[in-house]
């Protein structure tokens, strides 16, 4: 297929781009570079250096089978104190791209979404008939986006899947995590036994789970990106397809520490402190709707997720572990 990945030199639609470029796939990248980086393009692929709605120039070159859409705004607590900025970059920027779509007749889409779409679930692992209760404009806007797909396919032929998760971990194709403002677990923690930030804060160690700290979800970048290029060709023309990714059970905050602690052989300086108001004990994610319609289920486990992690991004220390 012929492919455009927009926001392809971000973490994790850079990882897509090397997987379809090592399927044979041709792959034009477009990102206007405010977080992602441009040495993660590979050669094989084609950078166009541009905002979102550059796309319609893209496109009108003609040829595309497929875009897959990862340009966002992502930080949570960004998007509470700063909606606007959100709602511009996530929503009317998606709202251009998907006018481009529709213009030059492009028949698939693959939405990189978000579980944060259903805020704090009642129950756990969610599926996609639950409730969507954003608790945050970084969902909402995602959720918004959705609603536009479905609206989109409704009118038209595309056929589109929109991709729901929450925590990716890992490296791949030799890219991994290079964020600007870091919030995810992993690299924070592992940043903190190397000694390259302050102890690992838990934020409450008395919560109803088997060791008392939160239990979340985690999928290894690889296995995001092969269920990405999978839903390629997972739904059918005025189809819009929703499925979760997740590993089903989730892992604690405790069961993480102890595995970078087994990963690195390094001590994990860390405190205890108060809750976080807003923060569910378990936040984790069914993926049996993706087994179904992707043939997808996730193939790498915690360790290897800390391990590729560690590797990538401290490749001085890498090694000194089990």
């Amino acid at each position: 297929m012929k492919t455009l990945v927009v926001g392809g030199a971000g973490y994790i639609g850079s990882v897509v781009t090397r997987l379809l470029l090592a399927e044979g796939h041709q792959v034009t990248v477009l990102d206007d570079l405010s977080t992602g980086h441009a040495d993660t393009v590979p050669a094989e692929a084609r950078l166009v250096t541009g905002d979102i709605a550059e796309a319609t120039k893209v496109l009108a070159e003609g040829g595309f089978d497929a875009v897959l859409h990862f340009a966002a705004k992502s930080l949570v607590g960004e998007s509470v104190v700063n909606p606007s900025l959100y709602w511009r970059t996530n929503v009317i920027g998606s709202r251009a791209l998907l006018d481009a779509i529709t213009e030059h007749h492009i028949p698939r889409l693959v939405f990189s979404s978000t579980a944060a779409v259903y805020g704090e679930p009642d129950q756990v692992p969610i599926t996609e008939d639950f409730p969507t209760r954003p608790t945050n404009a970084y969902g909402a806007t995602k959720l918004a986006v959705d609603m536009m797909i479905t609206n989109e396919c409704t009118a038209t032929d595309l056929a589109a899947v929109s991709l729901r998760y929450f925590n990716v971990a890992g490296a791949a194709y030799g890219v991994g995590e290079r964020h600007t403002t870091e919030t995810h677990l992993i690299p924070i923690a592992l940043d903190a036994v190397a000694g390259k930030r302050d102890k690992l804060t838990i934020y409450g160690d008395d919560w109803s789970t088997p060791d008392g700290t939160p239990l979340r979800d985690y999928v290894h970048v690889a296995d995001l990106a092969r269920a990405h290029v999978l839903a390629l060709t997972a739904a059918e023309p005025g189809e819009h397809l929703i499925c979760n990714l997740g590993n089903g059970n989730g892992f604690s905050v405790l069961e993480v520490m102890k595995t970078v602690e087994k990963v690195t052989g390094l001590p994990m300086p860390h405190t205890v402190g108060p809750r976080r108001m807003g923060d569910p004990a378990r936040l984790v994610a069914s993926a049996a709707r993706a087994q179904q319609r992707l043939g997808w289920l996730p193939e790498h486990d915690l360790t290897t997720m800390v391990a590729d992690a560690w590797a990538f991004s401290h490749p001085d220390l890498a090694g000194t572990g089990e």
